[in-house]
C-alpha cells in the first residue's frame, strides 16, 4: 500500500473507539482509500483489479495490531494474522490461508448479490466493496462468525466447513476450543439439525488462535473482497442493471 494511503488510513483509525470490532473499522478504511484514488471511476478490468489490491491491502494493514502483538510481513494471510492475534501462528497460518481461499466466493450469498447490484448500476469498485461489507455485517451472514466464536468460548466440555475443521484437527489436535466445536457438531447431528456451516469453522479458528472478538468476520471480509470484485467485473461487462420488479399484494386501493 502506498505510504500516503497507509498514513491516511492509520489516522482515520486512530479517531475510532479502541474496542470497535474489525468489521466496523473496514468501511472507514475503504472510504478513505476511495477518496485517495483518482482512478476510482475507471471500470476496466485492470483498474478494478488494481483497486481490489489496494482495498485488500488496506483492509489488512489498516487494522490495529493487538496489544502485545507485532506487525508481520509476507502474504496477505500472514499480515492479517498479526492484526487479529498477538499469538504466533504455530502451524495455523496454513489453515488461515486455506480458509481465505475457501471463503473468496460463495456463489450468490447475500453480500455478493448486494455487490452485484451495486456494480450493475456502475458504482465504483470501492462502493461495490462497501455494499458487500454492509450486508456481511448482518448476524445471519458474516456476523454469525462472532456468535460462533462467543458460543465456543462459553462451551467448556470437550461441504466447506468440514474441510476447515479437518485442517484444524491436524494443526491443533486436542485443543479445548476444537473439542468444544466437535461437541457442538456432534450434538447438532444427534438432534438432526442442519449441518454446521463455515461460520462455525471460522469461529473455531478464531477461538483456537486467540483472535480478537469479531476476527472471523474480518477474515471473511478480506477474503470475500476478491469475490465481490470478480462478480462486479462481470456486471460491469454485462451492461444491464439488476432491477427486480415488485408486485403489489395489499388491499385494493379505494378509488
Amino acid at each position: 500500500m502506498a505510504p500516503e494511503a497507509r498514513a491516511a488510513v492509520t489516522a482515520a483509525q486512530r479517531a475510532l473507539p479502541g474496542d470497535l470490532l474489525p468489521l466496523d473499522r473496514m468501511p472507514v478504511i475503504v472510504t478513505v482509500l476511495a477518496g485517495l484514488d483518482p482512478l476510482r471511476f475507471h471500470l476496466e478490468p485492470p483498474a478494478v483489479i488494481a483497486a481490489g489490491q489496494t482495498v485488500v491491502a488496506g483492509l489488512v494493514e489498516g487494522l490495529p495490531v493487538p496489544d502485545g502483538g507485532s506487525r508481520r510481513d509476507g502474504s496477505v494471510a500472514a499480515r492479517l494474522w498479526s492484526r487479529l492475534t498477538a499469538r504466533p501462528p504455530d502451524g495455523l497460518l496454513d489453515v488461515l490461508e486455506a480458509t481465505m481461499v475457501l471463503l473468496a466466493d460463495h456463489e450468490l450469498a447475500a453480500s455478493t448479490l448486494a455487490a452485484r447490484v451495486a456494480a450493475s448500476v456502475r458504482a465504483d469498485p470501492y462502493a461495490v466493496v462497501l455494499a458487500g461489507l454492509g450486508v456481511l455485517s448482518g448476524p445471519l451472514h458474516g456476523g454469525a462468525t462472532l456468535a460462533a466464536q462467543r458460543m465456543l468460548a462459553e462451551v467448556r466440555d470437550p461441504s466447506d466447513a468440514a474441510r476447515v475443521m479437518e485442517l484444524l484437527r491436524a494443526a491443533v489436535p486436542g485443543h479445548e476450543r476444537l473439542a468444544a466445536a466437535e461437541a457442538v457438531i456432534t450434538e447438532a447431528g444427534r438432534r438432526k439439525l442442519p449441518a454446521p456451516n463455515v461460520d462455525l469453522a471460522v469461529g473455531c479458528l478464531a477461538g483456537v488462535a486467540g483472535m480478537v472478538p469479531g476476527a472471523g468476520a474480518a477474515i471473511v471480509a478480506v477474503a470475500r473482497t476478491a469475490g465481490w470484485l470478480a462478480h462486479g467485473m462481470e456486471e460491469y461487462a454485462g451492461g444491464r442493471m439488476l432491477r427486480p420488479r415488485a408486485v403489489y399484494t395489499g388491499p385494493r386501493p379505494v378509488p
